[in-house]
């Protein structure tokens, strides 16, 4: 069976806490597509995820991300039109700058129902 098609307006959208500590926006259920921003000078917890990967897109704001796979870190800015992947297992965290931070992503697959989906990690903030 075919899922129906939907549309979610951003601001009709219920506002949740994500388990890394950000405020998110689910839009979207077919492929998990969220909006999550972070005020200014905030920093997210530390979190990889057990089966799920993402794709972000900075819309407004600044920020860092750090991620770590596979004995590789990387810490990457984060600037309107920036587009980056977090593959399944990549520890990461994130943190705004003094303009705060938004974020549309789509999860992949959605984002389930399961408090151990995200789990802590180290990370560098």
């Amino acid at each position: 069976m075919t899922e129906p098609f939907s549309t979610t307006r951003e601001s009709d959208a219920a506002l949740v806490t994500a388990p890394d500590g950000s405020a998110v926006r689910p839009l979207g259920a077919l492929a998990g597509a969220a909006s999550f921003e972070l005020a200014a000078d905030q920093v997210s917890a530390a979190v990889s995820h057990r089966t799920v990967q993402e794709i972000w897109y900075v819309v407004a704001g600044s920020g860092q991300i750090w991620r770590g796979q596979d004995g590789r870190d990387e810490v990457t800015p984060l600037e309107p039109g920036v587009c980056l992947t977090i593959p399944l297992g990549t520890s990461f965290q994130f943190r705004a700058g003094g303009d705060g931070l938004r974020v549309a992503a789509v999860t992949v697959p959605p984002w389930p129902d399961s408090p151990d989906e995200a789990r802590p990690e180290p990370g560098p903030w």
